[in-house]
C-alpha cells in the first residue's frame, strides 16, 4: 500500500516520534510518505518527504497540493497525526476519495457539533493508543466503534539499548527525571511545585529534578523553580537528541500530564528502569498498576505527588521492584513489529471497507 503521514506540528515530540516509528517500521513491506511543515520534525525521518506550509485548517494551497501528491503517489490512506492535519487531509480525502485515518493520541471529550465534521465525516477510520480514548470516543454517539482501532505504540528497544551507550554519571545522588514538550498540559508547574514540598519534607535530599525538552512555557517554569529556591535543584536540559542516558541514570520518572494516550516517553522510561510515577491521564492505567509497577496521583495534587517521591526515595528496595516490574511489563505489552502489523491491517481494512 502507498501511505500518506502527514505532521504539521513545529516541535519535536510525542506524536511525532509515534509518527516517525510507524511510518519508517511499515516502510519495510509499503510505501510510506511524509508531508511536514518544520524542519525541527522532517530532519528526523528517512523515508521521502514533502513540506508544506499547512498556514491554518482550511488552507487552501495546502489542501490543493495534497491533492496533487496524493494523485502523483497514488496514495491508498491519509494518516493525519494533528488536528489541523485532520482537516486538511479529511478535505483532501474527500476530493480524491482516500481513505483517511486519522490518529488520536490525547484522551479529550469532543463536546463541539463542528467536531463531528472532522471526527466521523471526514474520517474512515481512528488509530488511538488506548483503551480509554476508544471509550471516550464512543461517548459521542455518533463514532461506530468499528471505525476505531487501539494500537498500543511500539518501542524499537534495540536502538534504546545501543543509544544508552555510554553511561553517564548521575545528574544528582537522587535524581528524577521528566520527558516532553514544555508546555502547560504536560503539568510541569505541577511537578516542580510537588518537588519543593518533597524538600521539605526531606531537607537533607541530595536530589533534583531534570526536565528534558523545549517548548514555550519553559521561562516561566524557570522563573517558578528560581521563585522556590530551587535552582540549583531543577535542571532544565532543553531538546535532547538522545535522551536515553539520563533516563537510565535516573531513579524515578515523572509524568504529571492533565491528559496523555499512552506516553511514549513514559514507557522509554518504565523499559530503562525507572520508577514511574504518573497522573491518571488517558491510558496510563492500561501499562502502570498502582504499588505494583508504578505510583499513580492525581493531578493537581502536590501533597501526594510529593509523598509518592518520599515513599520511593525511602525505600530503595521498593523502588527497585517497581522499577524493574515496570520494564517486564513494558517488553511483554510493546512492541514495533506488532504495532506496524496492527496498523497495516487497519489501513487494509479500512481501504477495503471504503
Amino acid at each position: 500500500m502507498n501511505i500518506l503521514f502527514m505532521n504539521s506540528a513545529r516541535e519535536w515530540g510525542g506524536t511525532e516520534k509515534w509518527t516517525r516509528m510507524a511510518a519508517e517500521s511499515l516502510a519495510a513491506n509499503n510505501r510510506t510518505i511524509l508531508v511536514y511543515r518544520r524542519k525541527a520534525v522532517g530532519r528526523h525521518f528517512t523515508i521521502p518527504s514533502y513540506r508544506l506550509p499547512c498556514w491554518s485548517h482550511i488552507d487552501l494551497y495546502t489542501i490543493l497540493k495534497l491533492v496533487r501528491l496524493i494523485r502523483k503517489e497514488q496514495i491508498n490512506i491519509l494518516v493525519p497525526t494533528k488536528r489541523k492535519d485532520y482537516l486538511l487531509a479529511g478535505i483532501a480525502g474527500k476530493i480524491t476519495r482516500t481513505p483517511v485515518i486519522l490518529r488520536l493520541g490525547a484522551d479529550r471529550p469532543l463536546r463541539w457539533p463542528w467536531q463531528r465534521f472532522m471526527y466521523h465525516t471526514l474520517t474512515s477510520g481512528i488509530i488511538v493508543n488506548a483503551e480509554k480514548i476508544k471509550r471516550t470516543l464512543l461517548q459521542t454517539g455518533y463514532i461506530p466503534e468499528q471505525k476505531i482501532k487501539v494500537i498500543y505504540n511500539g518501542l524499537d528497544t534495540t536502538e534504546i539499548d545501543r543509544q544508552i551507550e555510554p553511561p553517564i554519571d548521575k545528574p544528582f545522588p537522587f535524581t528524577i527525571a521528566a520527558l516532553g514538550r514544555i508546555t502547560k498540559n504536560k503539568g510541569f508547574d505541577f511537578l516542580i511545585r510537588s518537588f519543593a514540598r518533597f524538600q521539605q519534607l526531606n531537607p537533607d535530599a541530595e536530589a533534583g529534578l531534570v526536565v528534558m525538552g523545549e517548548g514555550s512555557d519553559r521561562p516561566a517554569f524557570e522563573a517558578l523553580s528560581k521563585e522556590l529556591g530551587l535552582s540549583q535543584k531543577v535542571r532544565f536540559s532543553g531538546f535532547l537528541q538522545n535522551p536515553y542516558p539520563t533516563l537510565q541514570a535516573s531513579d524515578i520518572f515523572a509524568m504529571t500530564s492533565t491528559n496523555e494516550g499512552l506516553s511514549n516517553a513514559l514507557l522509554e522510561a518504565m523499559y530503562l528502569r525507572c520508577a514511574p510515577i504518573s497522573t491518571y491521564a488517558g491510558g496510563v492505567e492500561e501499562v502502570i498498576t498502582n504499588a505494583m509497577n508504578g505510583l499513580l496521583i492525581n493531578y493537581g495534587d502536590e501533597k501526594s505527588l510529593a509523598e509518592a517521591i518520599t515513599r520511593l526515595y525511602r525505600n530503595e528496595t521498593e523502588r527497585k521492584e517497581m522499577a524493574e516490574a515496570a520494564r517486564e511489563r513494558v517488553e511483554q505489552q510493546f512492541s514495533i513489529p506488532a504495532m506496524a502489523e496492527s496498523i497495516a491491517a487497519f489501513c487494509r481494512k479500512t481501504a477495503g471497507r471504503t
